[in-house]
């Protein structure tokens, strides 16, 4: 009679369970009176997301750098080795094939050891709801119903969660479909999401490359990427290795041999995280960083997270180029630095005096005193900057680990000389190379385009270009005379001496004057058409700096930008047409769907004939004998070139802008603050700080057989012009020529002198002192 109750009440129990498991699943699925919590959408499922990486590219195809928040980027299944695969099948799921996305023995060996012994040795869980768990965040709070605050329901509601999940993606994808989510999305430790990345980061290789104990690696680390890494835990991360190899030889993927041989050999890295702060164009990526978040804020996209492909105009050829130039030429202009002040401190006043407290007062504007005075008060943020710390600085010779107080290392940095360059397409308006900096790791800001200094004498043309515009030409003849101005200062009056206040009184044509860079005929001029004017076609040629119209403008007393005013020759090289520096072609969604196209602003500046006019006045700065005399015969033979240098106030800031056939390229050199600077106008001057930077980046690109420039003329004008002064030139010059390169050899010595310096450098005086920004104002 019992046993016959007993097989009855096991059989109600058995028929209860049938009935229960359906109308408990079902409740689940629908989360009824949300006791369990939402489960992903359908549309979800078959279109799962995770943060992808966006990346930007060099025109010629070159990865330049990446946005991310998780480091990650896919791949296609075709692109992982088989290597990789057989180890995550031995070790994580070797019934993968056979499985639909659950197995009954592994969900009991889970219910057990999880569920009743609160034990976690895993082997419950198929690659299928691993991908479910880690890609649809299954366990987070937006899928936790009303029961999920109890611990026992709680497991049981994720773990039936995951299955169902499981199910789905078996039903929506193929094995290969889900085996290459899952390796795109799991987590390898050290900023490395999916094994692309992971490949890269740990081997310098791709995931096609990996060997059997390379791919053992990786898989053994996405047990527990932090407890098994193998740059913090090498011993831990060998036996997980060897664990994975001897999964391999049990399912027969390795011969036993071969596992022996494995097992025996040491792990071999080539270890590097990629961050923002490595690669190349590091300036460039950050500078347009803040385009591209508003860009992706107003088309609805996450630029850390939705896999754009951004495609610049930078060539990365052109970039490794320029860089290098910069690193090679600052590194000399460094050392001369300091062999010039030794001991002595390099903020001074116009007299040349250490400014007192300089220092100090840098520190208090320093953004990690300010916080600490906000935070705890100025005692503690006193204290705090007197204390040494542990700190990374930055040499030519390699960074320096130094025990060293916050102030001292502001005075250390304090020391150090600043670049910036950019070089454009002048007739399509493609940037092609950016550096911003010195070392973007150490120093953010970007001296191309954030950056603004005084443009000395690489302003004039400006000038010359307003005053040809209208009417004047390069054949007009001023005399090298004093020029006054009316002043609303106490002197009342302002008259611009030339840099060795000598007046020659002996008359020159405009021409002649801007290739030796004479400042009072270009104060003649600007007073003749008027400041107005000239801030008139400064605007007309792209510079958006605030400018004031006042006299100093003839000397180049209102900052700009590398990026302005290279943009800004650009249009004499164009017929005079303004195009806006463009560094983003297009952008493309993560399916490879073009988003935007991006074409560059253009705009009429001047007229055809005055650019071609002024390409004809920035040769003279070498036919004239001029500011560019001192280039290398290896520049001038067969080739064409123009450009300006220039020199500001107290040589605080070098200019040159260097044209040739088709590459416009700007570059500026300088202390951080401008009562920082060389000592002598013969070491700080343009013709030594910049223009040999330009030079050598020229020279490097038409060494490169890989780059497309090469020597040729500059562009020739599609119109006569009638010019009396030009015949006569022309004459002077064939027959001056072998004199002028006999007596005037390359600048290559420090001690040389530019004939911008010896006849007009931007020498702003201090009765003008109320109409431009003093170059050695430091605060």
């Amino acid at each position: 009679m019992r046993y016959h109750k007993l097989l009855s009440y096991l059989w109600i129990s058995f028929l209860g369970i049938l009935v229960a498991i359906p109308i408990y699943l079902l409740t689940v699925k629908v989360n009824f009176l949300n006791l369990y919590g939402s489960l992903p959408s359908i549309t979800i499922l078959e279109n799962p997301k995770s943060d992808l990486t966006s990346e930007l590219y060099a025109s010629d195809g070159v990865i330049l750098g990446k946005y991310f928040r998780y480091n990650r980027t896919p791949v296609q299944y075709e692109e992982i080795s088989k290597n990789l695969i057989n180890a995550l099948l031995a070790t994580e799921d070797y019934q993968f094939e056979k499985h639909a996305g659950i197995y009954l023995s592994g969900i009991a060996r889970a219910f057990f050891l999880s569920i009743l012994l609160h034990q976690n040795k895993g082997g419950g869980s198929t690659l299928t709801q691993q991908l479910a768990k880690n890609l649809f965040k299954t366990r987070s709070e937006q899928y936790q119903g009303l029961l999920s605050k109890v611990p026992f329901i709680k497991t049981i509601i994720v773990k039936t969660k995951e299955w169902m999940v499981s199910i789905q993606l078996e039903r929506a994808y193929t094995k290969k479909e889900i085996i290459t989510m899952y390796l795109n999305t799991v987590a390898f430790g050290n900023n490395a999401y999916g094994i692309k990345v992971a490949a890269k980061t740990y081997f310098n290789t791709t995931p096609d490359a990996l060997s059997v104990e390379q791919a053992a690696l990786l898989v053994g680390i996405l047990r527990a990427p932090s407890y098994y890494s193998p740059t913090r835990f090498p011993e831990r991360a060998l036996r997980r290795r060897n664990v994975v190899l001897a999964q391999l030889c049990k399912y027969q993927f390795i011969r036993p041999a071969t596992y022996t041989e494995l097992k025996q050999r040491p792990i071999e890295l080539q270890y590097k995280v990629e961050d923002h702060n490595q690669g190349i164009a590091t300036y460039f990526r950050s500078a347009i960083r803040e385009f591209l978040l508003t860009w992706t804020k107003e088309h609805g996209y996450d630029l850390f997270e939705d896999g754009l492909k951004i495609y610049t105009t930078i060539d990365s050829r052109l970039q490794k180029h320029a860089e290098e130039v910069i690193a090679e030429h600052m590194r000399v202009l460094q050392k001369r630095f300091e062999q010039q002040w030794g001991s002595e401190n390099p903020w001074v006043d116009e007299n040349g005096k250490e400014i007192p407290n300089f220092i100090e007062r840098s520190a208090k504007k320093s953004d990690i005193y300010q916080h600490i005075c906000k935070k705890y008060g100025a005692d503690s943020a006193n204290v705090y900057m007197e204390t040494p710390i542990p700190t990374k600085l930055f040499s030519w010779e390699g960074e320096i680990d130094s025990l060293i107080s916050p102030i001292d290392a502001i005075s250390y940095n304090k020391r150090l000389l600043h670049a910036g360059l950019m070089a454009m397409d002048p007739h399509t308006g493609h940037i092609k190379a950016w550096v911003g900096g010195i070392n973007f790791e150490h120093f953010k800001y970007d001296h191309v385009m954030q950056g603004k200094r005084q443009p000395g004498s690489t302003f004039k043309p400006i000038v010359y270009a307003a005053a040809i515009d209208n009417g004047y030409s390069p054949c007009y003849e001023v005399i090298d005379a004093p020029v006054t101005f009316k002043m609303h200062t106490k002197a009342g009056t302002w008259t611009p001496k030339n840099a060795n206040g000598v007046y020659t009184g002996k008359k020159m044509t405009l021409r002649q004057a801007l290739s030796k860079s004479v400042n009072s005929i270009t104060a003649y001029i600007l007073k003749q058409i008027g400041p107005e004017l000239v801030v008139d076609y400064a605007r007309r040629l792209g510079i958006k700096s605030p400018m004031n119209p006042v006299p100093a403008l003839c000397l180049g007393a209102s900052d700009v930008s590398v990026y302005e005013l290279t943009g800004a020759y650009s249009t004499f090289m164009n017929k005079g047409i303004w195009t806006e520096p463009l560094y983003i072609t297009r952008i493309e969604d993560k399916h490879g769907r073009v988003l935007q196209e991006f074409v560059p602003q253009k705009k009429e500046a001047i007229n055809e004939e005055t650019a071609w006019l002024m390409l004809h006045m920035l040769k003279g700065t070498i036919e004239e004998n001029g500011t560019f005399r001192g280039l290398s015969k290896e520049m001038r033979e067969n080739n064409e070139v123009c450009g300006k240098t220039g020199t500001t106030s107290n040589h605080s800031d070098g200019w040159c802008i260097g044209m040739v056939k088709d590459l416009c390229t700007g570059v500026w050199v300088g202390g951080e603050n401008r009562s920082i600077h060389f000592k002598t106008l013969a070491t700080g001057q343009g013709a030594v700080t910049t223009r040999p930077i330009w030079e050598k980046f020229i020279l490097r690109l038409y060494a490169d057989p890989d780059v497309p420039y090469n020597k040729g003329p500059l562009p020739k004008p599609t119109m006569p012009l009638n010019l009396p002064c030009m015949q006569v030139q022309s004459d002077k010059t064939m027959a001056t020529k072998q004199l002028t390169e006999f007596n005037n050899p390359p600048l290559n010595d420090m001690n040389s002198l530019d004939n911008e310096d010896a006849q007009g450098s931007a020498e702003i005086e201090k009765d003008s002192v109320d109409t431009y920004i003093n170059a050695d104002e430091v605060f």
